[in-house]
């Protein structure tokens, strides 16, 4: 590709891109979301902006009209993975972004960043590097955004995404990378598929399009499925995105639970690919043990304080707590209801 005498692609040489925004009830964080991508220092004409909304009661729908989005289609699934298979099929431009309605792009070069991984043939998606630590923001975000990721058993299994204060590192996983200055390179294979594909990534459409799709897009099964095809180039843009998590401890445990049964019943639909089972269990055992005695989730905090003085560290206590409770629960009565299930099969089998 030629460039032009600052270093920068030519308009006509920047890749069109497709966002694709899944909303439900989401008139709080939707205006920054747009207003950020509306500022972007990027060709309007290669921009289309589709909303996917999931039957909102609120104002989504009139906030989206004002900002003049390209489309906007109803998701009758409701669910933020049903909205991005429903947007995929409607986009049209090179590379499909994924950003969700709580996210905001941080810096007017936002996007012009993001792309220029794709001028390697090589890669297939590029994501940030980090999510955006901001002092204004609540203490659950600017823990989740030191922390590098929103479920702190993710910090146990060493499987995350995000740049973690705490590790210095963006995920424990052995993953090949090559510095290239402002990103890094990565290769994965299948067993080292760190959780990618949310908040802020990027994909080539055409090749997002030989993934098997259904009603549901899971973002980590998508980047698996490419993996095996293949396709396992990917960019770490060393960039941020704000992410705005949670505003107060009850919709934090209402985003955990719905993580959960999400999971478990997906999983249960045989719709899920990511083998999540094969993780190491002694690092479960680890998260319980941490959790049940408190101290050693203390002292992590403590450490994560002395590296950035936050007192939004100590949210990791109790954050454990209800991931813990939450998950354990959920999880149980999954079990009792297909003891159940396999009961009253034996039952009318026998009768």
């Amino acid at each position: 590709m030629r460039k032009n005498l600052d270093g920068h692609l030519s308009a006509r040489e920047i890749p069109s891109i497709s966002i694709i925004i899944p909303t439900y009830n989401s008139e709080k964080y939707l205006p920054f979301c747009l207003q950020s991508i509306k500022v972007q220092n990027y060709p309007k004409d290669k921009l289309e902006i589709i909303i996917v909304d999931g039957g909102s009661t609120d104002r989504t729908i009139e906030i989206a009209k004002k900002f003049k989005v390209t489309k906007i289609l109803h998701n009758p699934l409701r669910t933020g993975e049903a909205g991005k298979a429903l947007g995929i099929k409607e986009a049209k431009n090179d590379i499909v972004a994924f950003i969700d309605s709580d996210n905001i792009l941080d810096g007017n070069d936002w996007l012009k960043r993001m792309v220029e991984p794709f001028k390697d043939k090589e890669i297939v998606g590029a994501e940030p590097l980090y999510y955006t630590y901001r002092g204004k923001d609540g203490y659950i975000t600017r823990y989740c955004a030191l922390i590098g990721m929103n479920d702190p058993l993710c910090l146990f299994l060493g499987n995350y995404d995000r740049y973690n204060t705490l590790t210095g590192k963006w995920t424990e996983l052995n993953v090949t990378h090559e510095d290239k200055g402002n990103y890094f390179k990565i290769k994965l294979d299948k067993d080292t598929i760190p959780t990618l594909g949310a908040n802020g990534f990027l994909i080539r459409r055409d090749i997002l399009n030989k993934c098997s799709v259904g009603d549901y897009l899971f973002d980590i099964d998508v980047i698996y499925e490419l993996v095996n095809q293949g396709y396992n180039k990917f960019a770490k843009v060393k960039i941020g995105i704000i992410h705005i998590f949670s505003d107060n401890v009850c919709m934090f445990i209402r985003k955990q639970r719905r993580r959960i049964k999400d999971y478990v019943t997906y999983k249960r639909l045989k719709l899920r690919k990511y083998p999540w089972d094969s993780f190491n269990k002694f690092r479960i055992f680890k998260f319980i043990i941490y959790t049940l005695f408190v101290i050693p989730l203390l002292a992590q905090a403590t450490e994560g304080f002395i590296k950035k003085r936050d007192k939004a560290w100590f949210f990791h206590i109790p954050a454990s707590w209800i991931t813990l409770i939450v998950y354990a629960t959920e999880l149980l009565f999954n079990e009792f209801r297909n003891i159940c299930t396999l009961y009253s099969h034996k039952l009318s089998i026998t009768t």
